[in-house]
Protein backbone atom coordinates (compact mmCIF):
# COMPACT_ATOMS: atom_id res chain seq x y z
CA UNK A 1 0.00 0.00 0.00
CA UNK A 2 0.98 3.37 -0.78
CA UNK A 3 2.12 6.35 1.41
CA UNK A 4 0.57 8.59 -0.48
CA UNK A 5 -3.39 9.25 -0.89
CA UNK A 6 -5.40 10.84 -4.30
CA UNK A 7 -8.15 12.81 -3.45
CA UNK A 8 -9.93 14.16 -6.75
CA UNK A 9 -13.10 16.32 -7.31
CA UNK A 10 -14.74 15.20 -10.71
CA UNK A 11 -17.25 17.51 -12.49
CA UNK A 12 -17.35 16.67 -15.94
CA UNK A 13 -14.76 14.13 -18.52
CA UNK A 14 -15.64 11.03 -15.92
CA UNK A 15 -13.91 9.04 -18.99
CA UNK A 16 -10.51 10.74 -18.51
CA UNK A 17 -11.07 11.30 -14.73
CA UNK A 18 -11.22 7.01 -14.67
CA UNK A 19 -8.51 6.58 -17.09
CA UNK A 20 -6.11 9.05 -14.54
CA UNK A 21 -7.55 7.65 -11.17
CA UNK A 22 -6.33 4.02 -13.04
CA UNK A 23 -3.15 5.84 -13.74
CA UNK A 24 -2.60 6.36 -9.51
CA UNK A 25 -3.99 2.84 -8.61
CA UNK A 26 -1.77 1.13 -10.93
CA UNK A 27 1.12 2.58 -8.54
CA UNK A 28 -0.42 1.30 -5.30
CA UNK A 29 -1.76 4.86 -4.38
CA UNK A 30 -5.82 4.76 -3.23
CA UNK A 31 -7.87 6.88 -4.64
CA UNK A 32 -11.27 8.82 -3.16
CA UNK A 33 -13.34 10.21 -5.86
CA UNK A 34 -15.97 13.41 -4.95
CA UNK A 35 -19.02 13.18 -7.99
CA UNK A 36 -20.26 16.56 -8.09
CA UNK A 37 -23.94 16.39 -7.40
CA UNK A 38 -25.04 17.72 -10.46
CA UNK A 39 -23.96 15.05 -12.37
CA UNK A 40 -27.23 13.16 -13.36
CA UNK A 41 -27.72 9.62 -11.16
CA UNK A 42 -27.84 7.43 -14.37
CA UNK A 43 -23.95 8.59 -15.63
CA UNK A 44 -22.76 8.61 -12.05
CA UNK A 45 -23.75 4.98 -11.80
CA UNK A 46 -22.26 4.15 -14.92
CA UNK A 47 -18.84 5.93 -13.41
CA UNK A 48 -19.09 3.55 -10.09
CA UNK A 49 -19.80 0.41 -12.12
CA UNK A 50 -16.44 1.34 -14.35
CA UNK A 51 -14.69 1.29 -11.45
CA UNK A 52 -15.79 -1.54 -9.53
CA UNK A 53 -13.21 -3.70 -10.42
CA UNK A 54 -10.27 -1.37 -9.14
CA UNK A 55 -10.50 -1.79 -5.20
CA UNK A 56 -8.10 1.17 -4.22
CA UNK A 57 -10.99 3.13 -6.12
CA UNK A 58 -13.93 4.68 -3.40
CA UNK A 59 -15.96 7.29 -4.07
CA UNK A 60 -17.80 9.42 -1.01
CA UNK A 61 -20.92 11.22 -0.63
CA UNK A 62 -21.83 13.85 -3.50
CA UNK A 63 -22.15 17.75 -2.65
CA UNK A 64 -23.09 20.27 -5.33
CA UNK A 65 -20.56 21.87 -6.20
CA UNK A 66 -20.21 25.49 -7.25
CA UNK A 67 -17.31 28.10 -7.77
CA UNK A 68 -16.89 30.43 -5.23
CA UNK A 69 -18.89 28.16 -3.14
CA UNK A 70 -19.13 26.33 0.07
CA UNK A 71 -19.75 22.45 -1.26
CA UNK A 72 -15.70 22.34 -2.67
CA UNK A 73 -15.06 22.31 0.81
CA UNK A 74 -17.22 20.17 2.08
CA UNK A 75 -16.49 17.69 -0.95
CA UNK A 76 -13.38 17.92 -0.14
CA UNK A 77 -14.02 17.26 3.90
CA UNK A 78 -16.10 13.95 3.04
CA UNK A 79 -13.12 12.77 0.60
CA UNK A 80 -10.80 13.59 3.07
CA UNK A 81 -12.78 11.70 5.56
CA UNK A 82 -13.26 8.67 4.03
CA UNK A 83 -9.52 8.48 2.84
CA UNK A 84 -7.78 8.10 6.33
CA UNK A 85 -10.41 5.82 7.37
CA UNK A 86 -10.35 3.37 5.08
CA UNK A 87 -6.46 3.48 4.24
CA UNK A 88 -4.36 3.36 7.36
CA UNK A 89 -1.45 3.58 5.80
CA UNK A 90 -1.60 6.81 3.61
CA UNK A 91 0.61 9.46 5.07
CA UNK A 92 0.50 12.30 2.60
CA UNK A 93 -3.11 13.33 0.82
CA UNK A 94 -2.92 14.81 -1.97
CA UNK A 95 -6.19 17.04 -3.87
CA UNK A 96 -6.83 16.87 -7.24
CA UNK A 97 -9.42 17.16 -9.64
CA UNK A 98 -10.48 15.83 -12.70
CA UNK A 99 -8.88 17.87 -15.02
CA UNK A 100 -5.56 17.31 -13.14
CA UNK A 101 -2.79 15.18 -14.92
CA UNK A 102 -0.29 13.42 -13.71
CA UNK A 103 3.19 14.63 -15.35
CA UNK A 104 5.88 12.14 -13.77
CA UNK A 105 6.01 9.03 -12.49
CA UNK A 106 4.32 8.45 -9.46
CA UNK A 107 6.80 6.94 -7.75
CA UNK A 108 9.01 10.11 -7.85
CA UNK A 109 5.99 12.03 -5.99
CA UNK A 110 5.62 9.01 -3.50
CA UNK A 111 9.38 9.39 -2.87
CA UNK A 112 9.24 12.76 -2.81
CA UNK A 113 6.76 13.10 -0.23
CA UNK A 114 8.79 10.62 1.96
CA UNK A 115 11.86 11.89 2.57
CA UNK A 116 9.67 14.82 3.40
CA UNK A 117 6.82 13.13 5.92
CA UNK A 118 6.30 16.04 7.93
CA UNK A 119 5.85 18.67 5.75
CA UNK A 120 2.68 20.50 4.36
CA UNK A 121 2.38 21.52 0.86
CA UNK A 122 0.14 23.88 0.54
CA UNK A 123 -0.04 27.51 -0.55
CA UNK A 124 -0.91 30.14 2.30
CA UNK A 125 -0.28 33.44 2.71
CA UNK A 126 -1.93 36.36 4.58
CA UNK A 127 -4.41 38.78 2.29
CA UNK A 128 -2.01 41.35 3.16
CA UNK A 129 0.83 39.42 0.70
CA UNK A 130 -1.44 38.38 -1.77
CA UNK A 131 -1.80 39.93 -5.08
CA UNK A 132 -3.61 37.83 -7.07
CA UNK A 133 -7.25 37.98 -5.88
CA UNK A 134 -9.49 38.85 -8.31
CA UNK A 135 -12.60 40.63 -7.79
CA UNK A 136 -11.48 43.68 -5.40
CA UNK A 137 -12.32 41.67 -2.39
CA UNK A 138 -9.16 40.99 0.14
CA UNK A 139 -10.23 41.27 3.87
CA UNK A 140 -13.41 41.51 2.92
CA UNK A 141 -14.16 38.29 1.59
CA UNK A 142 -13.49 37.44 5.41
CA UNK A 143 -15.53 40.02 7.17
CA UNK A 144 -18.74 40.31 4.68
CA UNK A 145 -21.69 37.65 3.88
CA UNK A 146 -22.08 36.39 0.67
CA UNK A 147 -25.26 34.30 0.52
CA UNK A 148 -25.45 34.67 -3.41
CA UNK A 149 -23.66 33.66 -5.92
CA UNK A 150 -20.97 35.94 -7.72
CA UNK A 151 -21.62 34.40 -11.38
CA UNK A 152 -25.32 33.38 -11.19
CA UNK A 153 -26.32 36.36 -9.43
CA UNK A 154 -24.59 39.10 -10.04
CA UNK A 155 -26.18 41.95 -9.61
CA UNK A 156 -27.58 40.77 -6.08
CA UNK A 157 -24.17 39.88 -5.50
CA UNK A 158 -22.85 43.56 -5.59
CA UNK A 159 -25.63 44.85 -4.19
CA UNK A 160 -25.58 42.74 -0.84
CA UNK A 161 -21.73 43.67 -0.91
CA UNK A 162 -22.57 47.45 -1.36
CA UNK A 163 -25.28 47.22 1.23
CA UNK A 164 -22.79 45.91 4.35
CA UNK A 165 -20.19 48.24 3.04
CA UNK A 166 -22.90 51.43 3.20
CA UNK A 167 -24.05 49.80 7.06
CA UNK A 168 -20.79 49.28 8.27
CA UNK A 169 -21.98 45.52 8.55
CA UNK A 170 -18.89 43.09 9.83
CA UNK A 171 -18.45 39.74 10.67
CA UNK A 172 -16.27 38.32 13.68
CA UNK A 173 -13.09 36.33 12.74
CA UNK A 174 -13.17 33.32 14.97
CA UNK A 175 -10.45 33.67 17.83
CA UNK A 176 -7.27 32.51 17.25
CA UNK A 177 -8.13 32.51 13.51
CA UNK A 178 -5.50 34.74 10.86
CA UNK A 179 -7.10 34.18 7.32
CA UNK A 180 -4.60 32.97 4.57
CA UNK A 181 -5.83 32.29 1.15
CA UNK A 182 -3.97 29.99 -1.33
CA UNK A 183 -4.35 27.55 -4.33
CA UNK A 184 -6.99 24.86 -3.27
CA UNK A 185 -4.33 22.57 -4.72
CA UNK A 186 -2.81 20.97 -1.44
CA UNK A 187 -1.13 17.87 -0.64
CA UNK A 188 -1.52 17.71 3.38
CA UNK A 189 0.02 15.20 6.66
CA UNK A 190 -2.28 12.85 7.83
CA UNK A 191 -1.56 14.32 11.38
CA UNK A 192 -2.17 17.97 9.56
CA UNK A 193 -5.49 16.55 7.74
CA UNK A 194 -6.93 14.92 10.96
CA UNK A 195 -6.55 17.86 13.13
CA UNK A 196 -8.61 19.79 11.05
CA UNK A 197 -11.27 17.15 10.26
CA UNK A 198 -11.56 16.17 13.63
CA UNK A 199 -11.28 19.42 15.65
CA UNK A 200 -13.37 20.19 18.68
CA UNK A 201 -14.40 23.60 17.10
CA UNK A 202 -14.71 22.09 13.79
CA UNK A 203 -18.46 23.11 13.19
CA UNK A 204 -17.65 26.93 14.69
CA UNK A 205 -15.15 27.10 11.86
CA UNK A 206 -17.38 25.17 9.20
CA UNK A 207 -20.17 27.45 9.82
CA UNK A 208 -17.73 30.67 9.35
CA UNK A 209 -16.14 29.87 6.19
CA UNK A 210 -19.99 29.00 4.82
CA UNK A 211 -20.45 32.63 4.46
CA UNK A 212 -16.89 33.40 3.07
CA UNK A 213 -16.24 34.27 -0.33
CA UNK A 214 -14.45 31.83 -2.34
CA UNK A 215 -13.98 29.26 0.82
CA UNK A 216 -12.06 26.66 -0.86
CA UNK A 217 -8.69 29.37 -1.77
CA UNK A 218 -9.07 29.85 2.60
CA UNK A 219 -10.28 26.84 4.49
CA UNK A 220 -7.55 24.26 4.31
CA UNK A 221 -5.30 27.37 3.59
CA UNK A 222 -6.13 29.24 7.48
CA UNK A 223 -6.43 26.33 9.12
CA UNK A 224 -3.62 24.72 8.73
CA UNK A 225 -1.63 26.84 10.14
CA UNK A 226 -3.06 26.21 13.21
CA UNK A 227 -1.82 22.75 13.31
CA UNK A 228 1.30 22.46 10.74
CA UNK A 229 4.65 22.21 11.77
CA UNK A 230 6.52 22.62 9.18
CA UNK A 231 4.50 24.50 6.09
CA UNK A 232 6.23 24.97 2.40
CA UNK A 233 3.61 27.05 0.86
CA UNK A 234 3.49 26.25 -2.94
CA UNK A 235 1.41 24.02 -4.46
CA UNK A 236 3.06 20.91 -6.20
CA UNK A 237 0.20 20.99 -8.94
CA UNK A 238 1.25 23.25 -11.69
CA UNK A 239 -2.20 25.91 -12.06
CA UNK A 240 -1.96 28.86 -14.12
CA UNK A 241 -4.50 31.54 -14.35
CA UNK A 242 -5.34 34.71 -16.50
CA UNK A 243 -5.49 38.23 -15.47
CA UNK A 244 -9.61 37.79 -15.01
CA UNK A 245 -8.61 34.39 -12.44
CA UNK A 246 -9.34 31.70 -14.77
CA UNK A 247 -7.35 28.99 -15.38
CA UNK A 248 -5.48 28.11 -17.90
CA UNK A 249 -5.77 25.22 -20.30
CA UNK A 250 -3.33 23.19 -21.50
CA UNK A 251 -3.58 21.30 -24.99
CA UNK A 252 -1.45 19.06 -27.56
CA UNK A 253 0.90 21.90 -28.25
CA UNK A 254 1.65 22.60 -24.67
CA UNK A 255 3.79 19.06 -24.29
CA UNK A 256 7.03 20.09 -23.87
CA UNK A 257 6.12 23.29 -22.05
CA UNK A 258 4.65 20.62 -19.11
CA UNK A 259 7.87 18.79 -19.26
CA UNK A 260 9.89 21.89 -18.40
CA UNK A 261 8.16 22.17 -15.42
CA UNK A 262 9.03 19.79 -14.17
CA UNK A 263 5.75 19.78 -11.98
CA UNK A 264 4.28 17.14 -10.40
CA UNK A 265 0.44 17.30 -11.42
CA UNK A 266 -0.81 19.48 -13.69
CA UNK A 267 -4.47 21.50 -14.29
CA UNK A 268 -6.19 22.21 -16.34
CA UNK A 269 -6.26 19.92 -19.11
CA UNK A 270 -8.58 19.63 -21.87
CA UNK A 271 -10.21 16.43 -22.26
CA UNK A 272 -9.51 15.70 -25.73
CA UNK A 273 -5.60 16.32 -25.29
CA UNK A 274 -4.92 12.41 -26.29
CA UNK A 275 -1.34 13.57 -26.76
CA UNK A 276 -1.20 14.54 -23.57
CA UNK A 277 -2.61 11.93 -21.96
CA UNK A 278 -0.94 9.23 -23.60
CA UNK A 279 2.46 10.85 -23.05
CA UNK A 280 2.38 11.20 -19.54
CA UNK A 281 -0.12 8.15 -18.64
CA UNK A 282 1.90 5.52 -20.47
CA UNK A 283 5.45 4.98 -20.46
CA UNK A 284 7.01 7.73 -18.17
CA UNK A 285 9.37 5.85 -16.30
CA UNK A 286 12.73 7.64 -18.23
CA UNK A 287 9.90 10.83 -19.22
CA UNK A 288 11.54 13.17 -17.03
CA UNK A 289 14.59 12.80 -14.86
CA UNK A 290 14.18 13.68 -10.94
CA UNK A 291 13.82 17.44 -10.23
CA UNK A 292 12.07 19.79 -7.80
CA UNK A 293 9.22 21.25 -9.32
CA UNK A 294 9.92 24.16 -10.50
CA UNK A 295 7.10 26.33 -12.20
CA UNK A 296 8.87 29.88 -12.11
CA UNK A 297 10.74 28.30 -15.44
CA UNK A 298 7.88 28.88 -17.32
CA UNK A 299 6.34 31.51 -15.48
CA UNK A 300 8.40 34.15 -18.66
CA UNK A 301 5.98 32.14 -21.19
CA UNK A 302 2.81 32.43 -19.23
CA UNK A 303 3.62 36.07 -18.53
CA UNK A 304 3.90 36.61 -22.07
CA UNK A 305 0.92 35.17 -23.44
CA UNK A 306 -0.95 37.33 -21.11
CA UNK A 307 0.81 40.41 -22.20
CA UNK A 308 -0.18 39.22 -25.68
CA UNK A 309 -3.86 38.63 -24.35
CA UNK A 310 -4.13 41.85 -23.24
CA UNK A 311 -2.16 43.88 -25.66
CA UNK A 312 -2.48 41.85 -28.74
CA UNK A 313 0.23 43.15 -31.11
CA UNK A 314 0.55 47.17 -31.95
CA UNK A 315 -1.66 47.87 -35.42
CA UNK A 316 -3.33 44.40 -35.34
CA UNK A 317 -6.86 44.35 -34.47
CA UNK A 318 -9.59 41.82 -34.14
CA UNK A 319 -13.66 42.50 -34.25
CA UNK A 320 -13.84 39.94 -31.46
CA UNK A 321 -11.87 41.87 -28.84
CA UNK A 322 -11.29 45.95 -30.37
CA UNK A 323 -9.83 48.11 -27.55
CA UNK A 324 -11.69 50.74 -25.92
CA UNK A 325 -10.65 54.62 -27.35
CA UNK A 326 -7.71 55.69 -25.54
CA UNK A 327 -6.51 52.54 -23.92
CA UNK A 328 -4.58 50.97 -27.45
CA UNK A 329 -1.26 50.12 -26.63
CA UNK A 330 -0.06 51.06 -30.69
CA UNK A 331 -2.24 52.39 -33.09
CA UNK A 332 -0.28 51.12 -35.92
CA UNK A 333 2.54 48.46 -36.68
CA UNK A 334 5.62 50.25 -38.37
CA UNK A 335 6.37 53.81 -38.51
CA UNK A 336 5.27 55.97 -41.40
CA UNK A 337 5.75 59.31 -42.63
CA UNK A 338 2.67 62.13 -43.92
CA UNK A 339 3.63 65.19 -45.87
CA UNK A 340 1.29 67.78 -46.41
CA UNK A 341 2.52 70.51 -49.13
CA UNK A 342 5.67 69.30 -50.57
CA UNK A 343 3.82 67.79 -53.44
CA UNK A 344 2.41 71.32 -54.11
CA UNK A 345 5.58 72.95 -53.19
CA UNK A 346 8.00 70.48 -55.38
CA UNK A 347 7.93 68.85 -59.16
CA UNK A 348 8.03 65.26 -58.70
CA UNK A 349 8.13 64.70 -54.96
CA UNK A 350 7.26 61.53 -54.86
CA UNK A 351 9.86 60.12 -57.02
CA UNK A 352 12.63 62.50 -55.70
CA UNK A 353 11.73 60.84 -51.75
CA UNK A 354 11.45 57.37 -53.16
CA UNK A 355 14.70 57.86 -55.01
CA UNK A 356 16.30 59.21 -51.54
CA UNK A 357 14.43 56.93 -49.01
CA UNK A 358 13.86 53.61 -50.69
CA UNK A 359 10.44 53.73 -49.15
CA UNK A 360 7.56 53.48 -50.64
CA UNK A 361 5.79 56.69 -51.41
CA UNK A 362 2.01 56.71 -52.21
CA UNK A 363 -0.02 59.83 -53.34
CA UNK A 364 -2.59 61.01 -51.36
CA UNK A 365 -4.47 58.46 -50.13
CA UNK A 366 -7.64 59.91 -48.88
CA UNK A 367 -8.14 61.77 -52.48
CA UNK A 368 -11.83 61.71 -52.67
CA UNK A 369 -11.70 60.03 -55.73
CA UNK A 370 -9.98 56.87 -54.50
CA UNK A 371 -6.38 56.26 -52.93
CA UNK A 372 -3.78 57.18 -54.89
CA UNK A 373 -1.36 54.12 -54.00
CA UNK A 374 2.29 53.85 -55.26
CA UNK A 375 2.82 53.42 -58.84
CA UNK A 376 -0.89 53.68 -59.50
CA UNK A 377 -1.57 50.35 -58.17
CA UNK A 378 -5.40 49.84 -57.52
CA UNK A 379 -4.80 46.97 -55.32
CA UNK A 380 -1.95 46.61 -52.68
CA UNK A 381 -0.87 44.21 -50.01
CA UNK A 382 -3.98 42.34 -47.94
CA UNK A 383 -5.71 43.13 -51.08
CA UNK A 384 -6.33 46.60 -49.81
CA UNK A 385 -8.64 48.38 -52.28
CA UNK A 386 -8.08 51.92 -53.63
CA UNK A 387 -12.64 52.27 -53.55
CA UNK A 388 -12.65 55.27 -51.87
CA UNK A 389 -16.45 54.36 -50.54
CA UNK A 390 -14.45 51.12 -48.47
CA UNK A 391 -11.55 53.51 -47.35
CA UNK A 392 -14.39 56.30 -46.10
CA UNK A 393 -16.23 53.42 -44.27
CA UNK A 394 -13.79 52.76 -41.87
CA UNK A 395 -10.53 55.55 -42.71
CA UNK A 396 -8.53 54.29 -39.69
CA UNK A 397 -8.76 50.80 -40.17
CA UNK A 398 -7.98 51.41 -43.62
CA UNK A 399 -4.55 53.18 -42.59
CA UNK A 400 -3.77 50.11 -40.23
CA UNK A 401 -4.46 47.37 -42.35
CA UNK A 402 -1.95 49.40 -44.98
CA UNK A 403 0.51 49.69 -42.21
CA UNK A 404 0.33 46.31 -41.04
CA UNK A 405 0.39 44.14 -44.27
CA UNK A 406 3.73 46.39 -45.69
CA UNK A 407 5.10 46.32 -41.91
CA UNK A 408 8.58 46.44 -42.45
CA UNK A 409 8.77 48.78 -45.53
CA UNK A 410 8.50 52.45 -44.82
CA UNK A 411 5.22 53.59 -45.98
CA UNK A 412 4.78 57.42 -46.89
CA UNK A 413 1.97 59.42 -48.60
CA UNK A 414 0.70 62.52 -49.53
CA UNK A 415 -1.96 64.63 -47.11
CA UNK A 416 -3.86 68.10 -47.70
CA UNK A 417 -6.85 70.22 -46.84
CA UNK A 418 -8.23 68.58 -49.58
CA UNK A 419 -8.31 64.93 -48.53
CA UNK A 420 -10.92 63.42 -46.26
CA UNK A 421 -10.09 64.83 -42.78
CA UNK A 422 -11.57 62.04 -40.64
CA UNK A 423 -8.08 60.65 -40.11
CA UNK A 424 -6.59 63.62 -38.34
CA UNK A 425 -6.94 62.81 -34.53
CA UNK A 426 -5.84 59.30 -35.49
CA UNK A 427 -2.82 60.20 -36.88
CA UNK A 428 -2.06 62.72 -34.05
CA UNK A 429 -2.08 59.80 -31.53
CA UNK A 430 -0.27 57.27 -33.39
CA UNK A 431 3.65 57.28 -31.97
CA UNK A 432 4.36 55.68 -35.60
CA UNK A 433 3.41 58.66 -37.28
CA UNK A 434 6.22 61.27 -39.18
CA UNK A 435 3.69 64.00 -39.94
CA UNK A 436 5.82 66.89 -41.78
CA UNK A 437 3.17 69.81 -42.97
CA UNK A 438 4.18 73.06 -44.92
CA UNK A 439 1.29 75.18 -44.07
CA UNK A 440 -0.39 77.31 -46.97
CA UNK A 441 0.92 75.34 -49.85
CA UNK A 442 -2.70 74.16 -51.22
CA UNK A 443 -2.63 77.78 -52.36
CA UNK A 444 0.30 77.25 -55.01
CA UNK A 445 -2.14 74.62 -57.15
CA UNK A 446 -4.53 77.68 -56.89
CA UNK A 447 -1.61 80.11 -57.76
CA UNK A 448 -1.00 78.17 -61.00
CA UNK A 449 -4.72 77.26 -61.64
CA UNK A 450 -6.76 78.70 -64.60
CA UNK A 451 -9.41 79.00 -62.87
CA UNK A 452 -11.98 82.66 -62.18
CA UNK A 453 -10.46 84.56 -59.22
CA UNK A 454 -14.03 84.33 -57.54
CA UNK A 455 -14.00 80.70 -57.70
CA UNK A 456 -9.76 80.50 -55.94
CA UNK A 457 -10.84 82.93 -53.57
CA UNK A 458 -13.42 81.00 -52.32
CA UNK A 459 -11.98 77.68 -52.54
CA UNK A 460 -8.79 79.39 -50.87
CA UNK A 461 -10.85 80.52 -47.97
CA UNK A 462 -12.49 76.95 -47.62
CA UNK A 463 -9.04 74.94 -47.70
CA UNK A 464 -7.73 77.61 -45.02
CA UNK A 465 -10.42 76.77 -43.05
CA UNK A 466 -9.44 73.22 -42.91
CA UNK A 467 -6.03 73.38 -42.67
CA UNK A 468 -6.66 75.19 -39.52
CA UNK A 469 -8.95 73.38 -38.07
CA UNK A 470 -6.67 70.33 -38.64
CA UNK A 471 -3.31 72.24 -36.97
CA UNK A 472 -5.83 72.64 -33.75
CA UNK A 473 -6.75 68.82 -34.02
CA UNK A 474 -2.80 68.01 -34.55
CA UNK A 475 -2.07 70.31 -31.23
CA UNK A 476 -4.71 68.68 -29.19
CA UNK A 477 -4.00 64.97 -29.55
CA UNK A 478 -0.78 65.32 -31.07
CA UNK A 479 1.33 64.14 -28.15
CA UNK A 480 2.58 60.63 -29.86
CA UNK A 481 3.21 61.70 -32.84
CA UNK A 482 5.99 63.17 -34.70
CA UNK A 483 5.40 66.48 -36.03
CA UNK A 484 7.13 69.51 -37.84
CA UNK A 485 5.29 72.29 -38.83
CA UNK A 486 6.53 75.28 -41.20
CA UNK A 487 4.72 77.68 -42.70
CA UNK A 488 5.21 78.14 -46.59
CA UNK A 489 7.19 81.28 -46.12
CA UNK A 490 9.84 80.21 -43.93
CA UNK A 491 10.14 76.89 -45.58
CA UNK A 492 10.69 78.10 -49.52
CA UNK A 493 13.42 80.33 -47.47
CA UNK A 494 15.35 77.48 -46.90
CA UNK A 495 13.53 73.89 -47.83
CA UNK A 496 17.39 71.98 -47.50
CA UNK A 497 17.31 71.63 -43.80
CA UNK A 498 13.88 70.80 -42.92
CA UNK A 499 14.48 68.32 -46.07
CA UNK A 500 17.34 66.93 -44.10
CA UNK A 501 15.51 67.01 -40.53
CA UNK A 502 12.86 64.92 -41.70
CA UNK A 503 15.13 62.28 -44.05
CA UNK A 504 17.18 61.96 -40.91
CA UNK A 505 14.39 60.59 -39.24
CA UNK A 506 13.16 58.35 -41.66
CA UNK A 507 16.81 56.73 -42.17
CA UNK A 508 18.14 55.86 -45.78
CA UNK A 509 20.45 53.22 -46.54
CA UNK A 510 23.39 55.19 -47.18
CA UNK A 511 22.47 58.83 -44.90
CA UNK A 512 24.29 61.56 -46.21
CA UNK A 513 24.26 65.22 -46.12
CA UNK A 514 21.77 66.71 -49.10
CA UNK A 515 23.66 68.30 -51.92
CA UNK A 516 20.66 69.38 -53.91
CA UNK A 517 16.75 69.26 -53.33
CA UNK A 518 13.83 68.05 -55.83
CA UNK A 519 13.01 70.88 -58.08
CA UNK A 520 10.89 73.48 -56.61
CA UNK A 521 7.47 74.73 -58.92
CA UNK A 522 7.93 78.59 -60.14
CA UNK A 523 6.56 80.77 -57.34
CA UNK A 524 7.53 83.91 -59.73
CA UNK A 525 4.19 85.78 -58.60
CA UNK A 526 3.05 83.81 -56.23
CA UNK A 527 3.33 86.76 -53.31
CA UNK A 528 1.25 89.12 -55.33
CA UNK A 529 -1.22 86.28 -55.85
CA UNK A 530 -1.48 86.32 -52.02
CA UNK A 531 -1.79 90.16 -52.08
CA UNK A 532 -4.89 90.02 -54.46
CA UNK A 533 -6.57 87.62 -52.47
CA UNK A 534 -6.10 89.93 -49.67
CA UNK A 535 -7.42 92.74 -51.59
CA UNK A 536 -10.51 90.27 -52.61
CA UNK A 537 -11.34 90.21 -48.73
CA UNK A 538 -9.55 86.75 -48.62
CA UNK A 539 -6.79 86.79 -45.72
CA UNK A 540 -4.35 83.87 -46.73
CA UNK A 541 -2.63 83.99 -43.13
CA UNK A 542 -0.98 80.31 -43.06
CA UNK A 543 1.25 81.31 -45.68
CA UNK A 544 3.38 83.27 -42.96
CA UNK A 545 5.03 86.32 -44.07
CA UNK A 546 5.35 85.59 -47.66
CA UNK A 547 6.65 88.52 -49.30
CA UNK A 548 4.88 90.34 -52.06
CA UNK A 549 8.14 90.59 -54.15
CA UNK A 550 9.50 87.86 -56.35
CA UNK A 551 12.55 87.92 -53.56
CA UNK A 552 12.74 84.17 -53.66
CA UNK A 553 12.35 83.64 -57.47
CA UNK A 554 12.73 80.41 -58.45
CA UNK A 555 16.13 79.18 -56.32
CA UNK A 556 15.76 78.24 -53.02
CA UNK A 557 17.81 79.88 -50.47
CA UNK A 558 21.10 77.61 -50.63
CA UNK A 559 21.86 74.81 -47.62
CA UNK A 560 24.45 76.00 -45.02
CA UNK A 561 26.88 72.90 -44.55
CA UNK A 562 27.12 72.54 -40.72
CA UNK A 563 30.93 73.50 -39.28
CA UNK A 564 32.01 71.04 -37.38
CA UNK A 565 33.79 72.64 -33.86
CA UNK A 566 36.81 70.49 -32.76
Amino acid sequence: MSSLGIIMLVHTALDRAEQVARHWTASGCPVVIHVDRKVDKHTYSDFVSACADQPLIRFCDRHVCEWGGWGIVAASQSAATLMLDQFEDVRHVYLSSGACLPLRPVEELVRYLADRPRVDFIESATTGDVTWTVGGLDLERFTLRFPFSWRKQRWLFDLYVRLQRRLGMRRAIPDGLVPHMGSQWWCLTRQTLSAILQDPRRQVYDRYFRQVWIPDESYFQTLTRLYSTHIESRSLTLSKFDHQGRPHVFYDDHLQLLRRSDCFVARKIWPQADRLFQTFLTGQACALKPAEPNPGKIDRIFAKASERRLRGRDGLYMQGRFPHYGSEYGLTAYPYSVFQGFADVFEDFGDWLTDATGARVHGHLYHPGHAQFAEGQEMVNGALSDCAALRDYNPTAFLTNLIWNTRGERQCFQFGPGDRQGINEFLARDKNAQISIVTGAWAVPLFRSNMNFADIRAEAARLQQIESKQLKILETYGARAKIRVWSMADFVESPMEALQAILDEIGTAHPSHLSEAPKMVDLSGFGKFLQNLKNQGMHPYLMGDFPVDDVFGTQAKPFRKPYLVQ
